[in-house]
């Protein structure tokens, strides 16, 4: 395996950004409608196969998403985070509510991660525990958790079974990743271990975990902004971790999301980061950025020269986020914030934040990619998630 990740690094970043072929269109008004009136939703991912397709189910594609009570300013979601389990069809989204049952998780919360149906029927969902359980206010460990759950369809209803055992599956090495065990912090303040990306490689059949990952910096970077995408394997004990994919080194402080689709052979990394997470903040857009590869353990290089795929326009800067793309290269994301021309949303009161707040799934848009070069296509609709 290369040993030697890639480096995201302030010479690509002065790429040119890719002008209309990586900038999503505006979302306009009226707003997509909310799939849950009174739930926050953000980021959100499909149950997969084993081959990477979404799992059907009673012909309703079977999802999981982030939901939190829709109070308070927005940003607060994250410490009432919980795992939401969503159906869709042709006429749309259906709430199925929490995937598990109250305090299974090891932690206080739970964030973003990804979900895989196996041959028998059970369900691997792997996700972020965040702070610990039963804690007084929420604190900022991260821990990789597995819950292998069944499928139940009795009585008409589709659920996850509550029962399921929730088990610590990874955490940082505090060697290679650096610890994400802080008691104090917020989003975009904190060192990172979430975000677990479950991928099966065609090329050797192992299962592997992508995870947003910090590490220690090089002799002539910034050390606080060493985001990381860290690669994980299956072993027949559990996961072992190995070198990092990709490093952003000086540049970035926060990869969330990482992912890979393979398309017409070659390996396509993606994450997403907030334009504060760069350095200097705002140095680069809110946007979904990219590396391809001959295989998964590189040499990788950045799409676009930038490593940019997708960006917000630049009139509605944080309309979308939390970009995943999927294996026929449809794009999901939730709606963020619109622009009201006051203070940004991250420090404006929180009425004020909560008007400008989708809390929503964004309309799908969907990319061509070639080789190195991606476009973005016009929304596939102008429904919600459609």
């Amino acid at each position: 395996m290369n040993g030697e990740p890639a480096r995201w690094t302030r010479r690509h970043l002065a790429a040119p950004a890719g002008g209309a072929a990586t900038t999503a269109p505006v979302i306009g008004l009226p707003a997509p409608p909310r799939v849950l009136p009174h739930d926050d939703i953000w980021d959100l991912w499909p149950i997969q196969e084993e081959d990477g397709s979404t799992s059907v189910v009673r012909g309703r594609e079977l999802w999981i998403a982030l939901s939190a009570p829709a109070l308070g300013h927005p940003e607060e979601r994250h410490d009432r985070a919980r795992l939401r389990l969503l159906a869709r069809d042709a006429d749309g989204w259906t709430d199925l509510g929490h995937a598990f049952a109250d305090g299974a998780s090891p932690g206080s919360r739970e964030w973003s991660g990804s979900a895989v149906r196996r041959p028998d029927g059970t369900v691997s969902v792997f996700y972020t525990a965040a702070g610990r359980r039963g804690e007084a206010r929420p604190t900022f460990a991260q821990t990789v958790v597995e819950a292998r759950a069944r499928l139940l369809t009795d009585g008409g209803r589709i659920q996850l079974d509550q029962a399921a055992e929730h088990r610590e599956v990874l955490r940082s090495d505090g060697v290679t990743y650096l610890p994400a065990d802080e008691v104090e912090g917020g989003p975009g303040r904190i060192k990172a271990f979430r975000d677990p990306g479950w991928f099966r490689d065609p090329a050797d059949g192992r299962e592997y975990l992508l995870v947003a990952a910090s590490v220690t910096a090089s002799a002539d970077a910034d050390h606080a902004f060493m985001g990381a995408v860290a690669l994980a394997a299956a072993t027949p004990g559990g996961w072992s971790l190995r070198p990092p994919l990709l490093v952003a080194d000086g540049v970035n402080h926060e990869i969330e999301r990482p992912h890979i689709v393979v398309h017409r052979s070659s390996y396509y990394l993606f994450f997403c980061t907030h334009r504060h997470s760069f350095h200097p903040p705002g140095s680069a857009p809110s946007g979904l950025y990219g590396f391809v590869a001959p295989g998964l353990t590189g040499p990788y290089t950045p799409l676009n020269g930038s490593g940019l795929v997708l960006r917000n326009p630049v009139e509605e800067p944080d309309q979308a986020y939390a970009w995943l793309v999927l294996p026929d290269l449809k794009v999901v994301s939730f709606l963020n914030y619109r622009s009201t021309g006051g203070p940004d949303p991250w420090t404006a009161e929180p009425a004020e934040a909560r008007a400008a707040f989708g809390g929503t799934i964004a309309p799908v848009l969907e990319l061509t990619l070639h080789e190195d070069a991606t476009s973005v296509v016009v929304p596939v609709s102008t429904g919600a998630g459609r």
